[in-house]
């Protein structure tokens, strides 16, 4: 079994967040180590789990501890002289604290909770102080230097239920992932997103998975297969399951519909038998490094802040033997 970071993508509307919270319960009900993040800018994963939507999140949001959150990872790290100089894709190096999906520190103790079974951290809801003078691409810069200095190791998940459409590609943050699951209608639009974000993600060699959604008789599935072919994994049928949970019922996994359980633990079955790519991960971590330093983070710090880049570290197993990483 593989260790694996996942992210659930979509149309807004096309039952994303339901799914994600689906799988994410699906998980913790098989009793393995998953740690769920809600990085869309409509912050409903905490409901979907069975928050009561009436109750404030139990968890602070990430945003809100990014100075504790740099501090704590940068460590011993010499490249790293504080952690003012540290932004969303500075990447770990020797020294650097990393994280493993379940231990005691001091990140998780601020920000991670467990909602409905599942530990569940959340960015932060887009307020409206933010209208007109922040990007919410701001908001996830956390969960990107999370992500960036995430060892999970075998039988670990990390869960990140991300913004709707093809807006993760802003960032970097999309080449995080070992394996990216869109959720898909069976109408053109959808169909339109899918597109769009497959366009992106070739390039970058991003394992997609689709799972088509709200599927109502063959001819549905039909039209995905022929809009979408190979990448459509499998599909969730209508469910009166899911209308009780949006309405804020939230009842327990075995009484999802039999065919939907079943498209359930195909997709868990797929995302075990992704295979992490460490070198990857890494290179395009300095790559994009690179790209915000040159854009933005150089001039912003007044230095040259690809010297943070460490070439002799590469996350990965053998990253937990090197003596001068400092928290594994």
């Amino acid at each position: 079994m593989s260790a694996v970071k996942v992210a659930f993508v979509g149309k807004g509307g096309s039952g994303k967040t339901t799914l994600a919270a689906l799988f994410a319960r699906h998980l913790a009900a098989r009793c393995l180590p998953v740690l769920a993040i809600d990085a869309d800018i409509n912050q409903h994963l905490g409901a979907a789990l069975g928050r009561d939507a009436d109750t404030p999140p139990p968890v602070k949001p990430l945003g809100e501890h990014l100075l504790t959150i740099k501090d704590y990872l940068r460590g011993d790290n010499p490249r790293i002289t504080s952690a003012d100089r540290m932004v969303k894709t500075t990447p770990p190096g020797r020294g650097s604290r990393l994280l493993r999906v379940i231990e005691d520190n001091p990140i998780y103790a601020a920000c991670v909770r467990d909602v409905g079974g599942v530990r569940l951290a959340v960015t932060g809801e887009f307020a409206a102080e933010d209208l007109g003078v922040a990007c919410y691409h701001s908001k996830v810069g956390a969960v990107e230097l999370l992500l960036n200095h995430m060892l999970d190791g075998p039988g670990e998940y990390v869960m990140v239920d991300m913004t709707a459409g093809a807006d993760s590609f802003a960032s970097g943050l999309f080449t995080r992932f070992d394996r990216t699951v869109l959720v898909c209608e069976p109408t053109v639009r959808s169909v339109g997103v899918y597109r769009q974000y497959a366009s992106y993600a070739r390039d970058f060699r991003v394992a997609l998975s689709v799972v088509g959604n709200k599927i109502e008789d063959a001819s549905d599935v039909e039209f995905l297969r022929e809009h979408i072919g190979g990448d459509l994994l499998t599909w969730f049928s209508r469910s009166g399951y899911v209308r009780r949970a949006e309405r804020g019922t939230v009842c327990p996994l075995a009484e999802l519909e039999p065919a939907n359980q079943a498209a359930l633990a195909q997709l868990a079955e797929a995302v075990d038998d992704t295979v992490q790519d460490w070198a990857a991960f890494t290179r395009w971590a300095h790559e994009f490094h690179r790209r915000n330093a040159a854009a933005w983070a150089n001039e912003r710090a007044g230095a040259d802040l690809t010297d943070q880049i460490d070439p002799e570290f590469r996350m990965g197993a053998q990253a937990v033997s090197e003596p001068t990483v400092v928290g594994c």
